[in-house]
Order: structure tokens, then sequence, then C-alpha cells
């Protein structure tokens, strides 16, 4: 029997509701919500097999000099035919010059790989409810949101421009601060993701102040279902975990072309926004 073909178009919002399906199937937790976030910042593509949305990738574009590739999801029925592959190679196109990055499954790395992505990092999954928390007395909530501020700063961390990012979460997110005389010190977003609230970015100047944010969210919302994605390099695993969020998975963060060993910064990322948004 000869198989349907495939057409691969640009996602449209018309297509979020089969997407939420496929994320299911592979068993991510991302609301339609979750998915509308990462499509109003990014350049996303289907593949459709009689007009049946059976594939999914988006490059989200940071600046003129960093992309994520990402929502990279092929329906289980559909393996084997080089799906994944043309979704790439759409993502990547999309995302022109540009360094990609990434976070792979063991089941996607041989194809990235492939695709000339070198392995950096690990990133660990942490999620649960937390145990109770002290709250930290130099953390606060801000009263107002200036996301261009933020965005400097995580400029600073990220080392690319994601000033449409927090233009975003501006509108979806509280952000706790720590500042040292009318400085910020660092940062940390929490909003609504998946089965409850992720807590992310975190943006700090050493890990101190970063658990000390982590702390005081958690300390503020007892009883939650809170999630963090932070990397293996910070060291916060064990403290997460003490604290009641479990390691639950992950996967390696990879970039392409590979790139030297990034300098060092007054400013570090402690733990992403999601997997997706890096």
């Amino acid at each position: 029997m000869q198989a349907s073909p495939i057409e691969i178009q640009s996602f449209q919002p018309e297509h979020l509701d089969a997407a939420v399906e496929l994320s299911r199937q592979a068993g991510w937790p991302h609301r339609r919500e979750d998915w509308a976030l990462v499509l109003s910042l990014s350049k996303g593509f289907v593949a459709l097999e009689n007009g049946r949305v059976v594939g999914t990738a988006m490059a989200t574009l940071l600046g003129d000099g960093c992309a994520t590739v990402n929502m990279v999801i092929v329906d289980e029925t559909m393996r084997g035919r080089g799906l994944g592959r043309q979704l790439m190679r759409a993502a990547m196109d999309a995302a022109e010059n540009r360094e990609c990055r990434l976070v792979a499954t063991a089941d996607g790395l041989p194809l990235y790989e492939k695709l000339g992505f070198a392995a950096f990092g690990e990133v660990l999954q942490h999620q649960g409810t937390p145990a109770a928390t002290e709250r930290p007395a130099d953390v606060a909530w801000a009263e107002t949101v200036a996301p261009a501020t933020l965005a400097a700063l995580d400029t600073q961390a990220f080392g690319a421009d994601r000033t449409a990012l927090f233009a975003a979460l501006a509108e979806r997110a509280r952000f706790a601060l720590v500042k040292e005389q009318g400085v910020i010190k660092g940062f940390a977003a929490l909003r609504a993701f998946g089965r409850g609230e992720v807590i992310g970015p975190v943006v700090a100047e050493n890990a101190e102040i970063a658990r000390d944010l982590i702390a005081f969210i958690l300390s503020e919302r007892p009883g939650a279902f809170l999630r963090v994605d932070t990397t293996a390099d910070t060291g916060l695993a064990p403290w997460l975990a003490e604290k009641g969020l479990g390691h639950v998975g992950g996967g390696i963060a990879m970039r392409r072309p590979k790139a030297d060993i990034a300098p060092d910064r007054k400013l570090k990322t402690f733990a992403l926004t999601s997997q997706a948004l890096g």
C-alpha cells in the first residue's frame, strides 16, 4: 500500500488543538496555552497527511544571533518516514544563519547529531509539591515589571536577546527580585504551565541568590505543583530534591554549530524559562 504524501506547511493557530494531542501522545504536559506562547514567538511548521497534523517543529528567533529549535514531535504511527528530519530542516532554515540551540531526548539525539548539533550540557527537570520552606528576607515580588530591564539582564546570562519573550512573560508571570541598593542581583519568574506552575527563568549573580529566589517562591506556593528545569552545572539539583522537587527526567542541551565555551558572565541562568525557550 502506497503511503500518503506529506506536506510541510506553516504552523497556524488552527493547528494548536492537534498539536496538543500530539504532545499528550508523547507524554508532554503542555496545555494549549503553552503551545500558543511558543508559537507567538516562533516560526512554526507542521507536517500534514491528508490534512491531519502528524508532526510539528518550531524555530524561536532570539535576536540576530541565536534561535531555539523546539516542539519537535512526530506522530508515533508516522515514525521511520523521515518526518523528523524534514521538520528539523524547515526549522533550521527558518533560523537562517543563527546559532541553533535545543534540548534533546535520547530518542532525538542521533538525528540531531547527524544534523550537526553538539552536546554542551545536561538539563535536569525537577517537579513536585514543595516541602515547607522558610521565606528568605531579601526577596520580594516585583510591584511593577519592566520587561526591557529584565531582558537586558537576561541577555548577559543567556547570551542572546530575548526581549520579545520577556514582553510575553510580563503578561503571564509574576517576578521575584533580589535587590541591593536598588540594583537587581537576580530575578525569577513564576507562571502557569502544564500540570501546575513553572519557576523560570531564574537569573542571578550566584547560586546563593538563585536558591533564595526559588525558596521564596516555594514558600509562597505551599501545596502547589511546581516545576524547575535547571542544568547540571548549576549544582541546584540536590537542593531542589531536598525541597521536594524530585528529578524526573531532562535532556541534553545541544547547539549548532559547535561553539567554544561561553565566557564567564556576571549573571548566570540557573533555571530555564522552559526546555523549548531556553
